[in-house]
């Protein structure tokens, strides 16, 4: 699409609000909003950038969707962009959900940590029947699930599903573990039950004392029993629990007088760009996470004021500012995310996207103006305060927003790469699984152990296994014992951020059975040789061949692996066989000839020749050799 085909397709579109997309056949190029859809699309035919002018010139069709309002627009050039992902925009890649705590409508509510709950967001009103009670989000998954074993063992709270929980006679492993007081067979009345899931709803609400008070008191009792291992992690646990509800409140306490408000800020390198929010209630930090988008053609920007197009106090931004905006023959302004770069652009995409299905805070600090009219507008009807501080605690509050954007990009760890992606507290320690076997023979399992992304050899661990040709209960056994020796302090090495299981979905199964059964807490994840899928108890990840946190994984497993085979190989040199009778022949020799033949029975059959083939075997030991055997 030439210039000339530009301007005539605009003087037949309309001029009111809406949104428009160029294509290439099927596919969106790119999507863009207008108050002015004719006076937009018009502009195209004097692109602002080469990059722009290169999708101008790769398109072959416009499609355009009038609207109502403004903000109408606004809202569907979001949801357009997430549906058809186009090339030339903005785009928010991380459009996930968040886990929420959720405690079920039914007689005897069930607590679970879900992305999919079947009530609303947020706080529910009571546990009454079919109505579920919904907490969260929260974006640290580890600690919400600590926090949840901790509320079933002190109040006994079941987590079963419907299926394991109807029709049973007995109570099952939960109550014997201290995890259920078992309502299902009626050990608990649904009365005395209730009150204890009242009990978690008011720690859910913000009621710490509820779950700290008695986790402190069970510490200092193990402590005076000189159970210390166990007043550690009673500790530990009070720590997350005590965090649960918010930290860093000290550095929002002067944040206006807003409840809510979101503290933004961003980095861009090349065309990827990440951006931070820090999410303030009522005083305190309650949420921290960072969202990757493609800024196509944005350049690289650190820091606000470093050059990006458009930047506040620019001829363009004045312009936009003044009421000029979308005047018939003007450049783009404001309504592409493509069309302006920098800073500016990912934040105006990002508002746009990310706000249009959550619900806004009462106040935005970002680390400097976006530029976008219609985003403005759409923000201050909403009631939204937008501000960039100069200076003072607010300031400090978008350079921490910054500080966590920078951590993704750029010089990014790929262990902070992988807990990112993989929603848990940390991944500097690693641990690799992996057993080896001969149809069931000589069975071994390996455990080795990396530290922030190097093998750790000196914490290298194998062992044997009982003989038997079941992947699946090898791998139980292996982390059985592993699991074991850690809960019961008789291993030696710090606890793992996370366990990483040679093996598929059916490993990840087994290895997650042992550690349940143990009652050892560590994340678990498998990695298959096959499609290099990294796989989790909730999903699957298919994360691209070059993604430095997929080589991480990666090189942990074939370690585990190579550590396997190599012990599998010891052990199974060590059987004894008729050889080891035979002068002459000894362990290397036995070796070597092992490996020639294969086995026993074909040594055996083989000729006085063919043994003098084999290293270090000599006419006179193969005669020997023939003759025994």
């Amino acid at each position: 699409m030439n210039a000339d085909g530009v301007r005539d397709r605009a003087r037949s579109l309309p001029r009111e609000p809406g949104v428009y997309q160029f294509l290439d056949g099927d596919t969106t190029l790119y999507v863009g909003k207008a108050v002015d859809i004719r006076s937009r699309v018009r502009s195209y035919a004097d692109p602002r950038s080469a990059r722009i002018g290169r999708m101008v010139d790769r398109a072959d069709d416009l499609e355009i969707a009038v609207t109502d309002t403004e903000t109408q627009a606004l809202l569907l050039e979001a949801n357009l962009i997430k549906r058809h992902q186009p090339r030339y925009n903005v785009r928010l890649k991380d459009d996930k959900s968040y886990p929420m705590v959720q405690l079920t409508g039914h007689e005897a509510p069930r607590i679970e940590v879900t992305r999919d709950p079947d009530g609303e967001s947020g706080k529910g009103a009571g546990g009454g029947s079919g109505a579920a009670t919904v907490f969260g989000p929260y974006t640290n998954k580890g600690r919400v699930e600590t926090v949840v074993k901790a509320l079933r063992e002190t109040y006994g709270v079941r987590g079963c599903s419907d299926h394991k929980y109807a029709n049973r006679d007995r109570p099952c492993l939960d109550y014997e573990m201290g995890l259920c007081t078992a309502p299902c067979t009626g050990e608990i009345d649904l009365e005395s039950y209730g009150e204890d899931v009242t009990a978690v709803e008011r720690f859910l609400e913000g009621e710490t004392g509820i779950l700290a008070d008695p986790l402190r008191r069970e510490m200092e009792a193990a402590a005076q029993r000189q159970n210390f291992e166990r007043a550690a992690n009673l500790r530990d646990r009070l720590e997350t629990v005590e965090a649960f509800h918010g930290e860093g409140g000290e550095a929002v306490q002067s944040v206006g007088g807003e409840r809510a408000v979101d503290v933004l800020g961003v980095t861009i390198e090349g065309e990827a760009a990440t951006v931070a929010r820090l999410r303030s209630e009522d005083g305190k930090l309650v949420d921290r996470e960072r969202h990757a988008l493609e800024a196509p053609g944005s350049g690289s920007v650190g820091t606000p004021g470093s050059g990006a197009a458009d930047a506040p106090g620019s001829q363009a931004a004045e312009g936009r500012e003044s009421g000029t905006a979308d005047a018939p023959g003007s450049q783009p302004a404001g309504g592409g995310d493509g069309e302006r770069g920098g800073v500016p652009g990912v934040l105006a995409a990002f508002l746009v996207q990310y706000y249009a299905e959550r619900e806004l805070p009462d106040a935005l600090l970002l680390p400097e103006r976006h530029g976008d009219e219609e985003v403005a507008a759409w923000l201050e009807a909403e009631g939204v305060s937008v501000r960039v501080p100069g200076a003072g605690r607010e300031a400090k509050l978008v350079e921490l927003a910054l500080k966590n954007a920078r951590r993704n990009v750029g010089g990014r760890d790929e262990c902070g790469m992988l807990a990112d992606a993989l929603e848990i507290d940390a991944a500097h320690r690693l641990e690799g699984f992996d057993v080896s076997h001969a149809q069931g023979k000589s069975a071994v399992g390996s455990n080795v152990t990396f530290v922030d992304g190097s093998a750790e050899t000196a914490d290298y661990r194998r062992k044997k296994l009982t003989e038997q040709n079941d992947d699946y209960d090898n791998m139980r056994a292996l982390l059985e014992w592993r699991a074991r020796r850690a809960v019961e302090g008789r291993d030696d090495r710090p606890d793992p951020d996370l366990l990483v299981i040679d093996g598929g979905e059916g490993q990840l199964e087994a290895a997650r059975d042992a550690l349940a059964d143990v009652g050892w807490d560590v994340p678990a994840v498998a990695l298959a040789k096959a499609e290099e899928r990294v796989i989790t108890p909730r999903r699957e990840f298919d994360w691209p061949d070059d993604a430095p946190h997929l080589h991480l994984l990666q090189r942990v497993r074939d370690e585990a692996h190579r550590f396997a085979v190599q012990y599998h190989r010891t052990v199974r040199d060590e059987v004894k066989t008729v050889l080891d009778d035979v002068p002459g022949i000894g362990p290397e020799t036995r070796k070597r000839l092992l490996g020639r033949f294969g086995s026993v029975e074909n040594v055996r059959e083989a000729t006085v020749e063919d043994l003098t083939s084999v290293p270090g075997v000599g006419e006179k030991t193969a005669e020997t050799i023939h003759s025994r055997l």
